[in-house]
């Protein structure tokens, strides 16, 4: 587990967990230790003992793919947390969601509160999560470029997401990834403003790189 946002209000780790290295974030209250847990990709003991110091309130998932779901129902039965989740991914979960998250839903973790930005291309039910300047991002973004889309009109709704929900926030924000390391936004915005600059096949999806594709 590394620690990569500690401030007076909030602290975020990140646990890389399961066959495909993906991030697991746990956010923290530093005022009162009320926590949440975003995703559960499996090594779900790992989750446990990492939250041991807190008082987890909520695991929320940023969508339904199996590498950051597989731990879900174990990890569910390990803390008897409520599962949140857009409607969009509902469906793809092992278990029924108990909070459906909606665009721009505000979620209250003792003194701070985290909102949630629907953020669909990746999976119908993809969603951020941001509190103060830090985005725990999902699928959504990486550093260089957008997350994995299966057709055109996925690449140009997760291009959507992007413009209308993700670049608008300030260029100092800090995104978090759901796989690999993080980034500053303002660096993304940057590159996609010279990639949008250039001449792009009318197919053009799969795993796209600003720089590069």
């Amino acid at each position: 587990m590394a620690t990569v946002v500690r401030t007076e209000r909030i602290q975020i780790d990140r646990l890389v967990l399961g066959p495909f290295s993906t991030n697991s974030y746990l956010v923290t209250c530093r005022e009162t230790a009320e926590s949440l847990v975003v995703d559960a990709p499996g090594d779900i003991e790992k989750i446990v003992t990492a939250l041991r110091h807190t008082r987890p309130r909520c695991i929320l998932i940023t969508h339904g793919h199996m590498d950051h779901i597989s731990g879900l129902v174990d990890l569910k039965k390990a803390l008897s947390l409520p599962v949140a989740a857009h409607p969009g991914d509902a469906e793809a979960l092992p278990v029924d969601p108990d909070i459906l998250l909606g665009d721009g839903d505000l979620l209250p973790l003792g003194a701070i509160q985290l909102q949630v930005l629907h953020t669909p291309g990746h999976t119908p039910g993809s969603v951020c999560l941001l509190t103060d300047t830090y985005l725990i991002a999902g699928d959504t973004l990486f550093p260089g470029g957008p997350g994995h889309t299966s057709s055109p009109g996925d690449f140009q709704l997760i291009i959507q997401s992007l413009t209308r929900r993700i670049f608008p926030l300030p260029d100092a924000t800090q995104v978090y990834p759901g796989h690999g390391d993080a980034t500053v936004l303002g660096k993304e915005k940057k590159a996609f403003r010279a990639f949008s600059a250039r001449m792009h096949k009318a197919q053009l999806c799969g795993d796209v790189v600003w720089e590069s594709s």
